[in-house]
C-alpha cells in the first residue's frame, strides 16, 4: 500500500519546519509528502530547504484561505503519483513516531475499508526555549478528551461524525472518490471538515478511531471564541446550514452572540452581525 502525507500551508514557516522534521522521523518512512503552498513562496522555500517533501502550488492572492480546495489539490497530486492511502496532517501538527504505520495497518484491515481513519490529537503546551524535543513527544501525550483515544494498536468503531477533525486523518483512494473530496465553496476558517464528515456519512462511509496514530498540535496563540475569524465562520456556517439543515460550530456562534457580535434572526433563519 503506497501511502502519501498531504499538508496544506500558508505563512506558517516555523511550524512547517518542525512538522517536516517530525514526518521525517516517523518509524515508517512516507513515500510521498505533498505540501500544498497556498499563495506563499516561503512555504516552497522551506520545503526545498528541509527536504523530504515536494511542494504543489495553490493560487491565492488575498482574502480567506481556500483550505478545502488546497486539500483537494494535495489529494489529486498524491493520487496522481499512485497513492493508495492519503494521510492528511495539518502544518501545525507534529507526527508521532507511529502515526503513519498505525494508519496504514488500520487501512490494511478488511473491516476498515471504506472508512475515515482518525488518530488521537494532543494539544501541546508552549515549547521551551529550545522548542519541542521530537524524541520525547510521547512524554507529552495527553489526547484531547472530546474524542476517543484508544490504546496503541487498537481500532474502535465510531458513530459520531461531528467529532471528525481534518487536522489528522487517513482515507483510501476508493473512499476519497466516494466522498468526493472537500466542498470547495468553503473558504477560510471553519466548517469544511464537518461538511466532509457529513458527506462521508451520507455516502455510507464508516468512522474508525486509530490508537497509536498520534499527532501533536504545536502551541500557538488562539482566541476563544475566534473573533478574528468571525466573518469566515458566519459565511461558512450559513453555507453548511444550506447544505445540511443544521448549524455547525454552534458553541462559537452562541459565544459570538453572548459577546454582542451577532444575533439570530428567526424570521430569516440567519445569524446576522450587530
Amino acid at each position: 500500500m503506497k501511502t502519501a502525507v498531504v499538508t496544506i500551508a500558508a505563512r506558517r514557516e516555523h511550524h512547517l519546519r518542525q512538522h517536516l522534521r517530525s514526518v521525517g522521523q516517523m518509524t515508517e518512512r512516507v513515500g510521498d509528502h505533498v505540501v500544498v503552498a497556498i499563495g506563499d513562496r516561503e512555504t516552497t522555500e522551506v520545503v526545498s530547504e528541509v527536504g523530504g517533501a515536494r511542494s504543489v502550488w495553490c493560487e491565492h492572492d488575498d482574502g480567506p484561505l481556500p483550505l478545502a480546495a488546497a486539500r483537494n489539490l494535495g489529494a489529486d497530486a498524491a493520487l496522481a503519483a499512485g497513492a493508495d492511502l492519503i494521510v492528511f496532517l495539518d502544518v501545525d501538527c507534529l507526527a508521532g513516531p507511529a502515526l503513519l504505520r498505525r494508519y496504514r495497518v488500520a487501512a490494511d484491515h478488511p473491516r476498515n475499508h471504506s472508512t475515515l481513519l482518525c488518530g488521537p490529537v494532543t494539544y501541546l503546551p508552549p515549547p521551551g526555549p529550545g522548542g519541542y524535543d521530537l524524541d520525547r513527544l510521547a512524554e507529552l501525550r495527553n489526547p484531547h478528551p472530546a474524542r476517543p483515544a484508544p490504546e496503541d494498536g487498537t481500532v474502535l468503531t465510531g458513530t459520531d461524525f461531528t467529532l471528525f477533525w481534518s487536522l489528522s486523518f487517513g482515507v483510501s483512494r476508493e473512499t476519497w472518490h466516494r466522498i468526493g473530496g472537500f466542498c470547495t465553496e468553503y473558504r477560510g476558517y471553519g466548517g469544511e471538515d464537518t461538511d466532509f464528515a457529513c458527506s462521508a456519512a451520507e455516502a455510507g462511509i464508516g468512522l474508525r478511531w486509530v490508537g497509536g496514530a498520534d499527532a501533536f498540535h504545536q502551541h500557538h496563540p488562539v482566541s476563544d471564541p475566534p473573533v478574528e475569524h468571525l466573518g469566515d465562520i458566519l459565511a461558512n456556517a450559513h453555507l453548511f446550514h444550506r447544505r445540511w439543515g443544521w448549524w455547525p460550530m454552534r458553541g462559537w456562534l452562541e459565544a459570538f452572540e453572548a459577546l454582542g457580535l451577532i444575533d439570530y434572526d428567526a424570521a430569516q433563519l440567519r445569524w446576522v452581525p450587530r
